[in-house]
């Protein structure tokens, strides 16, 4: 008879259950604010001409008000950037959770800004209230993934870890529902749908008041065990903690210091996980996703569907962003995190390629427009399977609790710094490339797979310990890192068996 597993299964609580979701409200102010600016794009525009008119008394010059509105879209990137390279020091300086609700007073000033522009016949107002949400959602990217792996159970960890990305495709859905002509997309409607970026901040602000903060940061990073025992208690909804507890002093004893971004960088032994956390947020920005998000409605009406149709096609895309993040939710703990990357990339980089195909013989045979309509939506359907929402977590997976605030926010700062270039690049190399606009993402789609076979870790029902354990052995003997899993508690026990 074989020896029994050391780890119990933990279930969900309640009380962890409104943890996660008050947590998550940052995530989904990320996604409500990366959709909201592209359906209302035309009448923003008309309100920077007749701005510019009752200011000045002369209509602006041709072209202009597409700058300044490109400017108020690209400035939201450079807020994330901001706010995502001071992640590290909130976490450290203010801890997860007085991080998140002191954030959450951006939140609030960035959408005033944004939905009393008009009234104030202010552009700049516009511009600087992107700015500053884009930096609250920078730092929410940075602390939320941060403080839902901190509290989760071990083998729940994967599956919670996947509700960041749902905060984010059910914000982007919600965003691309309010902002079609019918509802806010509208000459009046626009400043609301832009200002109810403050209905986020506000519910965070209440609820996550009432949560605990990160046991692991209570006990690792501050040193307050008895206030780290109550908070886990309180998760847990149970008094039988000392697993939990006892896991955590292992990781204290074996954690690295708490380091900044330059000491992090200059550090040999932890070069290889910062190399793959870099490269997991690259293969998430850089699938080509944003193209389909950004540009959804043009790629569909440049597929030969009516406007109208292309419109609820790109809500289709929301959709179906948001039911497949539910359905990889169970599957994170299953699969594990390593497959169900290396299935949603593989998937991406076929379907961009029947993308390019439909795009090149839609004119020549008339059918072959819906096959590219189809090719799209089943691409977003595989980026949800796995580079959606696994480069949020493992990164924070991939660190002890001393160097994880640095090396969220160089992955945070790497994911920003993507985005805002797929954004500012896109349409120049579409207009480059016409028809083969997608053969670059299918290059990089083919480089991170190979990546992602080669090099990455399973990280699935692992401890933070077992995890950098893990990396200083391969750091000693350099095997292929990807087939060198570290044995889990849970491992050991099957191998007995």
């Amino acid at each position: 008879m074989g020896d029994e597993p050391t780890t119990k299964k933990k279930g969900l609580t309640g009380f962890l259950i409104y943890a996660i979701f008050a947590a998550v409200l940052g995530m989904l102010q990320f996604g409500y604010n990366t959709g909201v600016i592209n359906a209302p794009q035309a009448v923003i525009e008309d309100f920077i001409k007749d701005a510019y008119l009752s200011r000045y008394g002369v209509k602006i010059a041709d072209g202009w008000e597409k700058i300044i509105f490109s400017i108020a879209v690209s400035i939201f990137a450079i807020g994330g950037m901001i706010g995502g390279v001071g992640g590290g020091f909130v976490a450290n300086r203010f801890g997860r959770k007085r991080g998140l609700l002191l954030n959450n007073a951006t939140g609030v000033l960035g959408a005033i800004l944004m939905g009393f522009s008009k009234a104030a016949q202010s552009y700049e107002m516009l511009i600087i209230g992107r700015l500053i949400i884009g930096f609250n959602c920078g730092l929410n990217t940075s602390l939320v993934p941060m403080y839902i792996s901190e509290i989760a159970p071990l083998n729940l960890r994967g599956g919670l870890g996947t509700v960041n990305q749902l905060g984010v495709t059910v914000g982007i859905l919600f965003s691309q529902i309010l902002g079609i002509q019918e509802i806010l997309g509208t000459e009046s409607g626009w400043p609301l749908l832009l200002g109810l970026a403050i209905c986020p901040a506000i519910l965070q602000l209440v609820l996550f008041s009432f949560c605990p903060e990160s046991p692991r940061y209570l006990l690792i990073t501050a040193n307050r065990e008895e206030d780290a025992r109550i908070a886990m208690k309180r998760l847990r909804a149970s008094s039988q903690i000392e697993e939990d507890m006892e896991e955590m002093r292992v990781e204290a004893q074996q954690s690295e210091a708490h380091m900044g971004m330059l000491e992090l960088l200059k550090s040999r032994a932890l070069l290889m996980p910062l190399g793959i956390g870099i490269v997991m947020q690259l293969s998430q920005q850089l699938s080509g996703i944003n193209a389909v998000l950004y540009y959804s409605t043009e790629l569909f009406i440049g597929a030969g569907l009516a406007s109208e149709s292309a419109k609820y096609a790109t809500i289709g895309v929301g959709a179906i962003m948001v039911g497949m993040t539910l359905v990889s939710i169970p599957l994170m703990d299953r699969a594990g995190r390593r497959t169900l990357h290396l299935w949603g990339l593989g998937g991406m980089f076929i379907f961009s390629i029947f993308i390019t195909i439909s795009l090149l013989v839609m004119e020549l045979i008339e059918w072959v427009r819906y096959v590219a309509v189809v090719a799209t939506l089943t691409f977003v359907l595989f980026f949800a399977v796995g580079p959606g929402s696994i480069p949020w977590m493992i990164t924070a997976e991939l660190f002890s609790q001393g160097p994880r605030p640095a090396a969220m926010s160089i992955a945070v700062l790497v994911n920003w710094l993507a985005n805002f270039l797929v954004g500012l690049f896109f349409l120049p190399l579409k207009g480059a490339l016409h028809n083969y606009i997608f053969l670059p993402f299918s290059v990089l789609l083919a480089f991170f797979w190979v990546f992602t076979y080669k090099i990455v870790p399973e990280t699935k029902n692992k401890t933070f310990d077992e995890i950098s354990a893990l990396f200083r052995r391969n750091d000693r003997v350099h095997p292929k890192v990807g087939y060198a899993p570290a044995a889990t508690s849970e491992d050991k026990h099957q191998s007995s068996l």
